[in-house]
């Protein structure tokens, strides 16, 4: 089973979120994981679970500092609250520790569902020394300049969703194409947040499968 701890900062502050660790025989990268607009709640915390199963140190960011709903209004309120730079700052540290804690030479990627997945792409474009990168349904506003991302990305998209559109996806897909940023960008036959097991109404199980097995193999071959 993965065990759980705290992650420290370079300062020695503790940073808000939840530490998964491998087990001991040989852990394989880190990863940070972002959560999706209801918080760092029980499914995240299961993925980071499932993660550290397969090898990965997985450190799940709080951006929310423990605040978590099940109400999309609510929902909504706390990621217009968010602040986005605050929350890049916190993704860095978290990056910048997992990789003193794993020692030299540790790969460090990142990965987020939904509001984490645009967070993702921003980390990916603000730290040029992420390894992977890996967005699930996430756009980040026009502003973030995604052609700066220079680490592998995999994204996962769906097709029938108001938010990432497939219009906004093929931009997205060509504005990385165009800057030579290593890109594979997967369409799935489903809604919005289709990973999510403890949303009935969206949860697609083959295409939740597909996209995990695309993702862990994708991140033992970017972390090693």
């Amino acid at each position: 089973m993965a065990g759980q701890a705290r992650l420290t900062g370079k300062q020695g502050q503790g940073l808000a979120g939840s530490l998964s660790e491998a087990p001991a025989s040989g852990a394989k990268g880190a990863v940070v994981l972002i959560h999706e607009w209801w918080g760092l709640d029980a499914h995240i915390q299961g993925v980071a679970d499932r993660l550290a199963k397969e090898g990965f140190t997985v450190f799940a960011v709080d951006l929310y500092h423990g605040r978590t709903t099940k109400d999309a209004a609510e929902a909504d309120k706390l990621l217009t609250q968010l602040d986005w730079g605050q929350a890049s700052a916190e993704l860095r540290a978290a990056t910048d520790a997992l990789r003193e804690r794993g020692g030299a030479g540790t790969k460090v990627a990142i990965l987020g569902f939904c509001m984490g997945g645009a967070l993702t792409l921003l980390a990916g474009a603000n730290d040029p020394g992420l390894d992977a990168v890996v967005p699930f349904y996430g756009i980040p506003p026009e502003a973030v300049d995604v052609t700066r991302i220079r680490a592998p990305v995999l994204g996962h998209f769906a097709k029938n969703d108001d938010w990432c559109t497939p219009d906004r996806v093929d931009a997205l897909e060509q504005k990385l194409k165009a800057a030579r940023v290593p890109a594979e960008l997967h369409r799935y036959d489903a809604s919005h947040a289709f990973f999510n097991d403890t949303r009935p109404e969206v949860y697609s199980p083959d295409n939740a499968r597909l996209a995990w097995k695309r993702t862990v193999d994708f991140l033992h071959a970017k972390l090693g």
